[in-house]
């Protein structure tokens, strides 16, 4: 039976659809219930008329297609936060102001230079209930208070709204957060924080306590911290404290993702539990335990992962497949995968926009789907080199799968990442091995000398071997541009690529060629677009001026020497270019005055030299000018003034006030993000 002729593909992807509908359109609730209701009707009338006229069965499909995608909608607006009456952003009052506010801590997150941060649920506002989530954000200082998950904290601090990306082409945190249904930020000092003497005490707490205490109990033993945080990442899929060094090693490797627990892991954790499990016989009641004891290892291994995405697709995935194993049943591998994506979906639909989780089901089906076809290839004889031939074939096929999405968000490739899964996977064998047995036996207070020291120095050459992978850059492809209409055609022409591989005919040749012309039909129009634009942005950039002006693919860059000079290494230039397909094609020092389309822009600096007979369009304030600014908005009458992230936020305050005077606009890069001529 071919994939698309799976009735569960074709209501998945009505559900899917559905979802993504809901998300886009943001449609009021009783629209999207409404819709739900006439559907759900429509179904049951022309479910009962297909059991006696088989002439209907169209109409049936249309029904259950309609009925999946109202499903997917109402899934959407129900599982997001903001829809909820009493959710904290429908008072607008709120916000840059002090309030009261009592939260409890759900999650611990990686903690910046000056904070660490919690994520946390809104319990009230000012004795008022409210609900939601927030990052919390507690400054550190010299006493370095350490909260537990499950601590409710009484806050006098102000709550900000998520900002805007401030520069062109970066990573939209605020659209990330969104996603996890996470709208604003609270930020605190340790004395404005009272914890309530009442813990709540749920499987969140007893997880994090849980870990807590197997961490403890590893770093008693004398276990290296290093290698402990890659450990408990590896094991516990906790983050947290990994240095920035290791995580950008294992990236440049291509290794990255085993430090996020998913399907590698929690297939090493099945096979481990099951090879435990062999002596029990093959009994109805023999085979009931056993997957008793399955289903329960890896929803608690699930639950010590922190139910992250990747985690919970994994558990769900091989959930069915143990309950497919325990009813004697093949296992038919795409109905699991389909089966798990809509649960999945249906309880949390914000999966679906999390990078890892699409990651993680695009390198899962390549895997199934494309896996078989490499390995046919070859059949060497030789365990070994089965085994070697296997992790490559497995490798290749994720790889193949994941490609164009790893571009499309991360915009590099790392050329390396045959040798590494070659090192990684056997590594990560006896890691897993070793470090669930030495974990659970932590979790009993006692930590078993010689597995822990083999754990910690397995660790330890892995993290060397990934280090030196890494450090050979000139195998990492960076800055490769890809937009959405070419992932999609990308993503056809791989697909039919291998259909045309696994059973060779005109047929299938004919689609390969189409694709191929889509492909340079994408490119030729992506080349066309880019050619006909021209703009001049004014990037937010901290303590430095930074200024492009782009016409077609070529990018002119204005900026102080010292930037110049390292324009290569800056990341917002680099962004910039990847995303707009273009390249720096000139760089110039920062003068005082550039003409953009019949716009007269005057750039002031700390030297405050300008023309008064000048009348330019656009005033750019830098590097927190003292000049008297009501004066010069008098003389010079421009139609905006913009100042860059080089200028202090008290003096950007007070520009801003000056500018309202005069009733002239004022754009703050700090406040409103980077600035844009077109």
């Amino acid at each position: 039976m071919k994939v698309l002729q799976f009735p569960l593909i074709r209501i998945t992807a009505a559900f899917i659809l559905g979802i993504l509908l809901a998300y886009f359109i943001n449609p009021i609730p009783f629209v999207a219930f409404t819709f739900l209701s006439i559907a759900t009707f429509i179904f049951s009338v022309i479910y009962f008329s297909t059991n006696l006229k088989s002439k209907f069965s169209m109409l049936f499909g249309i029904a259950t297609f309609l009925l999946a995608l109202s499903i997917g909608a109402t899934t959407q607006i129900v599982h997001t936060d903001s829809f909820q009456k009493n959710n904290y952003t429908h008072s607008k009052d709120l916000f840059d102001k002090k309030h009261s506010f009592t939260v409890t801590l759900r999650e611990k997150l990686k903690s910046s230079n000056s904070n660490e941060r919690y994520i946390a649920l809104v319990n009230s506002i000012d004795q008022k209930n409210y609900s939601g989530r927030i990052i919390l954000n507690i400054r550190k200082d010299s006493l370095n208070h350490n909260f537990e998950i499950g601590n409710q904290l009484k806050i006098e601090a102000s709550l900000y709204k998520n900002t805007p990306q401030k520069n062109p082409n970066q990573f939209d945190y605020q659209k990330y957060l969104e996603n996890k249904q996470i709208y604003a930020q609270l930020y605190a000092d340790q004395n404005e924080i009272q914890v309530r003497p009442t813990i709540e005490k749920d499987i969140w707490y007893y997880t994090s306590q849980l870990r807590t205490h197997i961490i403890q109990n590893l770093e008693k033993s004398r276990f290296h911290k290093k290698e402990l945080n890659v450990a408990v990442a590896l094991i516990m899929g906790q983050q947290q404290d990994i240095s920035p060094e290791i995580i950008k090693d294992y990236q440049y490797a291509g290794a990255v993702h085993i430090l996020s627990v998913s399907g590698l892991h929690i297939g090493f954790i099945l096979l481990f539990v099951t090879f435990i499990l062999k002596p029990f016989p093959n009994s109805k009641r023999g085979s009931l335990i056993k997957l008793t004891i399955i289903l329960s290892s890896l929803f608690l291994f699930g639950i010590l992962a922190g139910l992250a995405p990747s985690v919970v697709r994994s558990v769900t995935m091989f959930s069915f497949v143990a309950i497919g194993n325990y009813l004697r049943r093949s296992v038919n591998i795409y109905h699991t995968l389909l089966a798990s994506v809509l649960l999945i979906l249906l309880f949390q639909p914000s999966f679906l926009f999390d990078v890892g989780f699409q990651l993680s089901y695009v390198a899962l089906f390549f895997i199934i789907w494309l896996q078989p076809l490499l390995a046919i290839v070859w059949t060497p004889n030789n365990f070994f080199f089965k085994y070697i031939w296997d992790i490559l074939t497995v490798s290749f096929a994720a790889q193949i799968g994941t490609l164009p999405l790893s571009i499309y968000y991360f915009h590099q490739f790392p050329g390396l990442f045959f040798v590494t899964n070659l090192i990684v996977i056997p590594f990560l064998s006896i890691i897993m091995a070793l470090g669930s047995l030495v974990m659970i036996f932590a979790a009993f207070n006692w930590v078993p000398f010689y597995p822990a020291k083999a754990l910690e120095l397995s660790i330890h050459f892995l993290d060397k071997i990934i280090n030196s992978i890494a450090s050979l850059e000139q195998f990492i492809i960076k800055d490769i541009p890809l937009n959405l209409s070419l992932l999609i055609i990308t993503y056809l022409l791989i697909i039919a690529v291998v259909l045309w591989f696994k059973k060779p005919s005109f047929k299938r040749l004919a689609y390969v060629l189409t694709a191929i012309i889509l492909f340079q039909i994408g490119n030729i129009k992506t080349k066309w677009d880019i050619q006909n634009q021209e703009e001049f942005v004014v990037f937010n950039s901290k303590r430095s001026t930074l200024i492009t002006e782009r016409k077609g693919d070529k990018v002119l860059l204005y900026a102080n020497d010292s930037l110049l000079k390292n324009a290569k290494n800056n990341i917002l230039i680099s962004s910039y270019l990847t995303g707009n397909f273009s390249k720096v094609n000139d760089k110039k020092s920062l003068k005082n005055l550039v003409y953009f389309k019949g716009n007269k822009i005057l750039i002031i600096d700390s030297s405050k030299v300008y023309t008064q007979t000048i009348q330019p369009d656009i005033v750019l304030l830098t590097q927190s000018t003292k000049i008297n600014l009501d004066r010069l908005l008098q003389t010079l009458k421009p139609k905006i003034v913009i100042a860059d992230g080089s200028n202090f936020k008290t003096i950007q305050k007070r520009w801003k006030a000056t500018c309202t005077e005069q009733k002239i606009p004022f754009h703050a890069t700090s406040e409103k993000g980077f600035y844009k001529i077109n």
